[in-house]
């Protein structure tokens, strides 16, 4: 649990020390690499891990700009990641129960 509080943290300073610049997709990859059993089971619940990465992918996308350009790379991953279940993936925020106001989907409009 200590490595999932320091990663968030490394996280948010990340973002930090980026002002002004769009979220770059590797930030958001990492945030959701976990979430990835979640998404190819397509039931049951996410975990922790995943669930921390979904509130730092909140904590990264505060801005409009920040929350078309993070949705522009889920769909890039998963158009990668073609196993992906898309049921779950569009309830992965709810499960996780944050607001995260991004659609956590392959065929998303972003510009929404």
């Amino acid at each position: 649990m200590k490595g999932l509080v320091i990663l968030a943290l490394v996280v948010v300073a990340l973002v930090e020390a980026m002002p002004g610049e769009a979220v770059d997709c590797r930030l958001v990859d990492a945030s959701l690499a976990f979430c990835i059993p979640f998404l190819a089971r397509g039931d049951g619940f996410p975990s922790p891990t995943c669930c921390l990465g979904v509130r730092n992918l909140q904590v990264l996308t505060l801005t409009t700009a920040d929350r078309r350009a993070a949705c522009e790379c889920i769909k890039a991953v998963g158009a990668r990641i073609p196993f992906i279940n898309e049921d779950a993936a569009s309830s992965l925020p709810q499960k996780c129960g944050v607001d995260l106001n991004i659609p956590i989907s392959r065929t998303a409009d972003c510009q929404r």
